[in-house]
């Protein structure tokens, strides 16, 4: 549990609170009049997204993320942060269980608590950024090994959790996008969460590009999987082929009777030999009839 930190600015003050508990949340909610389920929803761990405006403060849901490059999760928890904002003209009270060092920001002067929420909003944003980079490369690698080396190298389970990743992250940029779209700010503000909003098109856009191909790679390899496996039994298929009818031959003649008139030929293990061949060279000329070899 962390102590609240206050920073008074010109204009507002600026609670910001590390990894609070129940009580301390309800404490700050009564001395601000805060709503309870409100505050209940900065301490849930994987809440999405949110915005909600009230009569005399405005309250925000956020993610960061915090993932790392090789992680192997696939959920919203395990790949982001969050922090809740409750703000108003006077006040900005922030609430987040991870420590960011994006909001260690009491040394820099803010004119208002727009200019700091966007501020936040902004380097939460920014932490997308590099991730979207990860991604984009790893997908690139994926497709050269899969279509121009050994796609074996390539594991259902890499391509899962970057499916999942990809997917989760397009999930959660768009709900931020529709949150963003709803602030409303001061005329000096406006240019700067207008760059928000464009940083958040375009990451949109490269997970929106990253999730296509997770999908075609994943049914790639799965197709590719699938014919390797088709060409294996093929050729088991026309090898069977070939053998099943010398089998027959050999059992025939490896019948101990008696009488058999073949067992008297001088010639008859060569003329054997020749009608096996005879047999393997029809079943040959009819494969390639047929093209299947």
């Amino acid at each position: 549990m962390g102590k609240p930190k206050e920073t008074s600015f010109d204009n507002f003050t600026w609670t910001d609170i590390l990894n609070p508990n129940k009580d301390q949340l309800e404490e700050i909610a009564k001395e601000n009049n805060l709503d309870y389920y409100q505050i209940l929803d900065s301490l849930e761990h994987g809440h999405l997204p949110k915005f909600e405006k009230i009569e005399h403060y405005n309250f925000i849901i956020l993610r960061a993320y915090t993932g790392k490059k090789n992680d192997k999760r696939s959920t919203v928890s395990e790949l982001s942060n969050k922090v809740a904002f409750f703000y108003s003209d006077k006040k900005i009270i922030t609430v987040h269980r991870e420590k960011f060092e994006f909001m260690e920001l009491s040394t820099e002067k803010f004119t208002s608590t727009d200019k700091l929420l966007l501020k936040v909003i902004d380097e939460m944003v920014e932490t997308f950024v590099e991730p979207s980079e990860w991604h984009s490369s790893r997908i690139d690698e994926i497709e050269k090994v899969i279509f121009l080396k050994d796609y074996s190298k390539i594991s259902l389970e890499d391509l899962y959790f970057l499916k999942s990743q990809t997917r989760i992250i397009k999930k959660l940029l768009q709900i931020t996008q529709e949150v963003v779209n709803k602030l409303t700010v001061g005329k000096d503000s406006v240019s700067a969460l207008q760059d928000i909003k464009d940083k958040l098109f375009r990451l949109v856009l490269i997970y929106d590009e990253a999730v296509e191909d997770t999908n075609n790679l994943m049914h790639t390899h799965m197709g590719i999987t699938a014919r390797r496996s088709n060409d294996v039994m093929k050729l088991l298929t026309v090898f069977s082929a070939f053998f099943l009818p010398l089998t027959f031959i050999v059992g025939v003649y490896g019948m101990n009777f008696h009488y058999m008139p073949e067992l008297t030929w001088k010639l008859g293990y060569l003329w054997a030999m020749l009608f096996m061949a005879l047999v393997c060279l029809v079943i040959f000329i009819w494969f390639k009839m047929k093209k299947i070899i």
